[in-house]
């Protein structure tokens, strides 16, 4: 098998404004891709640009797209370990849009073998069970919105904070009043706090039982996690500070958190993925699976990716579900409140609509 040409599509899709600790996105700057061989077999990837957390946007993701297609024109999908080797090799870091290929590569493998994703990754199908995440606003309106969620099912409610500590506290005791104690929050501060301010804002919570607390500080305060932890019971998750499996051992070795986010935008992808979850595995330190503004087909990469990673024991898996105006995929993830379940059929069973891609700025390498 040959990589004959790779589509590379401006994947934008409109949302209403979700608003974090460093910025408000206003919809999701993603980039799909299509590998196109000289079999009937093609894959496909997704990914999600961040930037205020990963440094990349949609126009970086897509200028170097078209750099990557052009390394992998007339070579072997099948070999996905030299494919990846590849891109690592000619530019540092830009994980958003390698998770992209990778995913891709992934998917058109478990085609050609026949099996599904998960399968070939050697996994089997679990219960899965997603949070839902609430936006920074005032506590108010946090509170309302927590209801309404509850009220419909939620099952755990994920709380962006990181901004003043009393403020952030007042977010939580509002919305433990809407709520009450029954059902788990999570919060995360996306760096937003100072050593101080973590201090502050964790002892200030920790009567408001939240299950842990994701990236409470700059990645540069990574030293201090560890001293940090001692000073609050609240569990605390690494996020940015872990973008790949020798990060998540750094992590882990210096006592640095309770709990590893793994998404394929920081990783590059799943291979990476795996790799992180396994280190986490050998330190006892358990993994969410999470994602930034994913449409339902990388979302779908992700639940194969949970079934074939053991110590992946939380779910953010939300992302389309939070504001977004349109859904331009077939097949993919289906939600049945907030249980998950995959689309059967081989590969990643994923993909979206020619019309909409029709609508969408487009590049063909071959």
């Amino acid at each position: 098998m040959l990589i004959k040409s790779i589509e590379i599509y401006r994947l934008s899709i409109p949302m209403e404004p979700f608003v974090i600790a460093t910025g408000v996105m206003e919809y999701a700057q993603n980039t799909f891709i299509k590998i196109l061989t000289d079999t009937e077999w093609y894959g496909v990837g997704e990914c999600s640009a961040f930037p205020m957390i990963v440094g990349e946007t949609q126009e970086t993701c897509l200028a170097v797209a078209r750099d990557f297609a052009k390394i992998w024109i007339g070579k072997d999908p099948l070999d996905v370990a030299a494919r990846l080797a590849e891109l690592h090799l000619y530019i540092a870091r830009n994980g958003t849009i390698k998770s992209a290929f990778d995913m891709a590569l992934y998917d058109l493998a478990a085609k050609a073998a026949g099996q599904p994703l998960y399968q070939y990754l050697g996994g089997t199908p679990r219960e899965i069970h997603t949070d839902i995440t609430l936006g920074i606003a005032s506590p108010e309106e946090m509170a309302t919105k927590a209801k309404t969620l509850h009220d419909g099912g939620a099952v755990a409610l994920k709380v962006k904070l990181g901004k003043k500590p009393q403020d952030d506290i007042a977010r939580i005791k509002a919305i433990r009043q809407a709520v009450g104690f029954d059902i788990p929050i999570r919060i995360d501060a996306n760096q937003g706090w100072s050593y101080a301010e973590a201090v502050e804002a964790l002892q200030g919570l920790e009567p408001l039982k939240i299950q842990f607390c994701e990236q409470p500080m700059r990645t540069y305060n990574d030293h201090l996690l560890a001293q940090l932890r001692s000073e609050t019971i609240v569990p605390i998750m690494a996020d940015e500070s872990v973008y790949d499996h020798h990060d998540a051992d750094r992590i882990c070795r210096t006592d640095g958190c309770d709990y590893i986010n793994i998404k394929f935008s920081k990783s590059s992808g799943i291979a990476e993925s795996l790799k992180i979850q396994a280190v986490a595995q050998e330190y006892g330190i358990p993994c969410m699976i999470g994602g930034m503004l994913e449409s339902r087909l990388a979302l779908a990469a992700k639940a194969h990716f949970a079934y074939a990673a053991p110590n992946v024991k939380f779910f953010d898996l939300d992302t389309c579900m939070v504001g977004h105006l349109e859904d331009p995929v077939i097949g993919g993830i289906q939600y049945d409140g907030y249980a998950i379940h995959i689309t059967e059929g081989p590969g990643i069973a994923a993909d979206i609509a020619p019309e909409f891609l029709e609508k969408c700025e487009k590049w063909v390498v071959s």
